[in-house]
């Protein structure tokens, strides 16, 4: 069997030991060799695609903008509100943060909801009236109270004219100064 074996030329075995490091070597610097150029085939081609991608992408151009000439107007008055100081101008009501009205009617009928309204100016003409319409109805709501306890204190001086009454939060004029001044104040 032995003499089988020997007889091939590959299966010698090597008598010199320094030949199987250098043909060990020399194989690892090729295969390092080979790595290289596949990185630097890999690396490139990463680079090349990344340049085309962003040139084919890449636009240039102008845009124009269509607005109207309100908006600009409307931006300054904003812009000019905010700047100036919060003065309050005698007659004019000044929104102030949320507070309650109280809803005495609603209804469909337009009609009735304006007689309502009337009535209800006549029997207590020192409370604002407000009229809401949210489809299909409308509301009358009236008061500009801070708290709930000053529109409650509304709703039962008024209950026994208008019976369907309720109370709702929502944003309300700050109520009218006194502009007047007693010798007590001067």
């Amino acid at each position: 069997m032995n003499t089988n074996r020997a007889k091939l030329p590959f299966a010698q075995p090597i008598k010199n030991a320094d030949f199987c490091n250098e043909f060990g070597i020399l194989l690892f610097k090729q295969f390092q060799n080979a790595l290289g150029y596949l990185q630097m085939k890999i690396t490139i081609t990463f680079i090349f695609s990344l340049l085309l991608f962003t040139a084919s992408f890449a636009q240039r151009g102008e845009v124009t903008v269509i607005k109207d000439p309100l908006i600009d107007s409307l931006i300054a008055k904003r812009s000019a509100v905010y700047k100036t100081p919060g003065e309050v101008k005698i007659g004019k009501p000044i929104v102030s943060a949320y507070g309650y009205r109280v809803q005495v009617f609603y209804g469909s009928d337009r009609r009735e909801v304006f007689n309502q309204q009337a009535r209800f100016k006549s029997l207590y003409p020192k409370y604002n009236t407000y009229l809401v319409y949210k489809e299909p109805n409308y509301y009358i709501r009236v008061g500009d109270f801070r708290t709930r306890l000053e529109a409650q204190r509304l709703m039962s001086e008024i209950r026994p004219a208008f019976p369907t009454l309720f109370i709702f939060r929502e944003k309300i004029n700050a109520p009218q100064l006194d502009t007047t001044t007693t010798d007590d104040q001067r």
